[in-house]
């Protein structure tokens, strides 16, 4: 994810990193070279066929339509990102409220350490799924070696280690805490799995591909039909003008391809490895243990 200190107007113009301009520069390029040689042959197209030119309101009608298109396309991509965002806030909140459960229902420590050691292994384990990583190093060191025997080779993770942390709180019922007390460990557990559902929601249902396919070729093909509208007005402005515009309308649906897969490791992603990393942190200080594990660097991560 890219962090980057507050910027004056003046520098954010020239910001690179992070931008949608480094991977829409082909497109452009295209453009710029329809729009040179519209302004090079418009001499001859106009001699020769002077009724057949295009004119900017016709380009002004469909920029309109394009435009809703897009907004439409980005809100449905930052809606998904932002429920991804809140539903890992959400996960940050659980855990650290499970950790206080156990550490305060006079359990025994083993039992506590367990509970809690499971909390930091499920965040880890969802990173995973989330982004199809096989191997998950931090279960070895998290989990006990005959839990990560049965936990290790299963393809949901997250959701066999739900079913640990459950066996762990029928243990606890059994140690003698309340009944209330356990259908609030109980009800947090189900809110882990929640966010579980939630996460893999958004992971297996993309927008559906048509749409992508509709919004690429219209706004490929109005971008490239632009510089023949706007020649036979502005002339040899044409290239900084139909560039600029192809700018604002290319990077739009860049940004709203990016958006879709919030938990991908592109720059503007989710941070999932810094936000499990803040998760043992916070759960390590509420048991008094030191964490000294680094921080993961941020994808991208540029700092002024």
């Amino acid at each position: 994810m890219i962090v980057r200190s507050n910027l004056s107007w003046f520098r954010l113009l020239f910001v690179w990193r992070g931008a949608a301009l480094p991977r829409i520069l082909p497109q452009l390029s295209i453009v710029l070279a329809v729009s040179l040689l519209s302004a090079v042959l418009r001499p001859w197209w106009m001699q020769h066929f002077p009724n057949s030119s295009l004119s900017i309101p016709c380009f002004a009608l469909l920029g309109v339509s394009l435009a809703i298109f897009l907004g439409f396309r980005n809100t449905v991509s930052y809606e998904r990102f932002w429920e991804a965002r809140k539903l890992w806030g959400s996960l940050l909140i659980t855990c650290r409220s499970l950790t206080r459960q156990a550490l305060t229902l006079n359990l025994e420590p083993p039992l506590a350490g367990a509970f809690v050691n499971g909390c930091c292994a499920f965040a880890y384990a969802l990173k995973a799924q989330l982004r199809h990583d096989v191997e998950v190093p931090a279960l070895a060191r998290l989990l006990p070696v005959e839990v990560y025997a049965r936990i290790g080779p299963a393809r949901f993770k997250p959701a066999m280690i739900l079913l640990w942390l459950g066996e762990l709180a029928r243990q606890m019922r059994q140690g003698g805490i309340s009944d209330i007390e356990w259908q609030a460990i109980d009800r947090n557990l189900g809110t882990l799995s929640e966010i579980l559902g939630g996460c893999e929601r958004i992971s297996t249902t993309p927008i559906p591909f048509t749409y992508r396919v509709l919004f690429n070729r219209t706004v490929t093909l109005y971008c490239i039909l632009l510089p023949a509208g706007l020649v036979s007005s502005i002339d040899w402005l044409t290239p900084p003008i139909a560039v600029f515009i192809a700018y604002t309308y290319l990077a739009l649906e860049r940004i709203s391809e990016e958006l879709e897969e919030p938990f991908g490791v592109e720059g503007n992603d989710l941070p999932l490895s810094m936000i499990c990393h803040t998760i043992e942190s916070s759960l390590r200080e509420m048991q008094g243990q030191p964490f000294a594990e680094p921080a993961p660097p941020l994808q991208g991560v540029y700092m002024d």
